[in-house]
């Protein structure tokens, strides 16, 4: 599967721990990255200062879904189930 340009749904569902150039202590789950920018796009895509977790995630059918919405709905619940289970 491709990424869906625009849907920046693994940039505001997770928390991410790692620093981001802008947000030095990541960013809590559901909070925007500061690196996306008005068009959902990643600003650091392919740079040295991308979190390996944001060059890790590789889209999947199961987690992106077909819209961007059902994207974000599928990450925000494994979010938040990652939070119960640990």
């Amino acid at each position: 599967m491709q990424c869906r340009l625009g849907c920046g749904a693994c940039c505001i569902a997770p928390s991410i721990t790692s620093p981001i150039p802008g947000m030095p202590n990541g960013k809590p789950a559901g909070v925007r990255c500061i690196q996306l920018d008005d068009r959902n796009l990643c600003k650091i895509f392919g740079q040295p200062g991308r979190p390996a977790v944001c060059s890790d995630f590789k889209p999947d059918p199961d987690i992106c879904g077909s819209t961007d919405a059902i994207a974000l709905s599928v990450l925000t619940e494994l979010e938040a189930a990652t939070v119960r289970a640990g």
